[in-house]
């Protein structure tokens, strides 16, 4: 984390590197406002590299726009980790084959009428559906319309970076709490496993069990950078918890599945598990 006051400050070559990578491999954007400083505050550092860009030749507006890699297709060399991170955050890594050319398609049209990637703002998109829309909707568009439109996205990209440039670190977290009603305490030694999927994978990513205060052994599941936007699924082996016990009638639930969703990139997740014999109740705790 920095904060506005720490980038005025500091060393021309030291601002740029702090700045460089908002606009996809163009750092020549943090230069040119080297020289305004001091910004009073994140919107009006914001704003002076915007007019920066809607300053520059329109060959360099292409660069930068030709900078940006192509959505939903193979990582290369060339993809920033901040552009992995944002694509990843809609599963646009993680496509079914028939979505994958769908968006190839589509994206080799666009560039054959651009001449440029088509670029969009995706944390500010509900899914991958509503972007595939907006990339089919804006081929309708002619190029002057589309460059003016494609720079203003770009615009939001680095403002979404600049935000979590200076926001305070969130460690991510995802945690777990089981109670037995039947007899009134915590869950102990229950097995469970922890799933994440996306449109084209399932795979294990978590496997423990309860401690004496019905949580995880390792305290959380998933932590920091492993806590990845998508979808999971607790399983709890109820069944093989109750048999532990003796109680091997009645026993209604083998298994019990809990399907949530992460949206949040640096969210704390507390999902509880209420346990009784016929029923649970489940919910997002803090």
């Amino acid at each position: 984390m920095t904060d506005v006051a720490t980038l005025n400050m500091l060393p021309e070559a030291e601002f740029v590197t702090a700045l460089g990578g908002l606009f996809e491999h163009s750092p020549w954007v943090a230069e040119r406002v080297v020289a305004g400083r001091p910004y009073v505050d994140s919107a009006a550092l914001l704003t002076a590299m915007t007019e920066a860009v809607a300053a520059a030749t329109e060959d360099e507006q292409l660069a930068l726009l030709n900078a940006h890699p192509e959505l939903a297709t193979p990582r290369t060399t060339s993809l920033t980790a901040a552009s992995a991170e944002e694509q990843a955050s809609v599963g646009l890594d993680a496509l079914e084959a028939a979505e994958a050319e769908t968006f190839a398609v589509a994206n080799h049209d666009y560039r054959q009428r651009f001449g440029f990637p088509f670029i969009i703002a995706v944390k500010g998109q509900r899914d991958r559906k509503a972007i595939l829309a907006a990339l089919l909707g804006r081929l309708k568009n002619d190029r002057p319309t589309e460059i003016a439109t494609a720079l203003a996205e770009v615009g939001k990209i680095a403002g979404y970076r600049l935000a979590k440039l200076l926001s305070p670190p969130v460690v991510a977290k995802l945690t777990t709490h089981v109670l037995d009603t039947a007899i009134g305490k915590p869950a102990e030694g229950l097995e469970f496993t922890l799933y994440f999927f996306g449109s084209a994978v399932y795979r294990k990513v978590y496997a423990g069990r309860t401690n004496g205060d019905g949580r995880a052994e390792d305290g959380a599941l998933l932590e920091g950078a492993a806590l990845r936007p998508g979808g999971y699924e607790l399983v709890f082996e109820v069944g093989a918890y109750w048999r532990r016990q003796g109680l091997v009638s009645p026993n209604f639930y083998d298994t019990i599945p809990i399907r949530f969703a992460v949206a949040e990139e640096a969210g704390n997740y507390h999902v509880p598990l209420i346990l009784s014999r016929y029923g649970y109740t489940t919910y997002r705790g803090s």
